[in-house]
């Protein structure tokens, strides 16, 4: 896939991100188990309760519209930044009244399903976010696509919250490439069997390449044709 054909434009980028809000709210909660349709969540963005769902279902499900909400007016304010205090509004906004705690990093441990990887000791967060937000960003697309995918797996694998940490790592990811002006990646939950079996041997491995090539996969060829015009 040739990204250096695209040419940045944030307008746009949100623009058309802001059209696929409710396909991104929709994969992300299906992602994580929840079975709402593409219309039920249609139906919630309009404002109208869907019957028949568990109430921790419709948490997470509104939760994530908050979440995204929340990210395209920070980036209208152009106040998308890569502070631990951003990292932890983004994460409240995911995982409020779901997760053991939000708003801050854990303060304990945690594990992974289906891996025997181990994240890093809580008390090492704090420094880890640091070298993630120093780093410098790239001045080509491909690079800033590496960066920002790169930004999400770290969080994943590092596991800085109790819950939320991919939601809040695909969030941040997007909201790097939307402040450069380029299209959003959408995970599909058509793909989640193929991006389970290749995070759980990202972790214990921390090698990049096979989920970099894999995410950039699930990026919108109609999006991108229109941000090459």
């Amino acid at each position: 896939m040739n990204l250096s054909t695209l040419n940045p434009n944030p307008k746009k980028a949100l623009f058309l991100a802001k059209k696929q809000l409710s396909e991104l709210v929709f994969d992300a909660v299906n992602l994580e188990g929840v079975n709402y349709t593409l219309p039920e969540v249609q139906t919630l963005l309009d404002g109208v309760t869907v019957g028949g769902h568990k109430q921790t279902d419709e948490l997470i499900t509104q939760n994530q519209i908050k979440a995204w909400q929340f990210l395209f007016a920070v980036i209208e304010k152009q106040d998308f930044d890569l502070s631990a205090q951003f990292v932890c509004q983004m994460q409240a906004k995911v995982a409020q009244q779901e997760a053991l705690t939000w708003a801050e990093f854990r303060s304990g441990g945690v594990s992974i399903a289906g891996t025997d990887y181990l994240p890093p000791d809580h008390t090492k967060l704090a420094d880890l976010w640091q070298v993630l937000a120093e780093k410098s960003l790239p001045n080509d697309i491909d690079g800033i696509y590496q960066y920002a995918v790169s930004l999400f797996l770290q969080m994943a694998r590092n596991q800085f919250f109790y819950d939320g940490n991919k939601r809040t790592g695909r969030l941040m990811m997007n909201g790097i490439l939307l402040t450069n002006g380029l299209p959003v990646i959408n995970l599909p939950a058509s793909k989640q069997l193929e991006f389970n079996q290749l995070m759980l041997d990202f972790y214990p491995s921390d090698d990049e390449m096979p989920m970099q090539a894999f995410m950039r996969s699930c990026l919108n060829a109609h999006h991108l044709k229109i941000m090459a015009e």
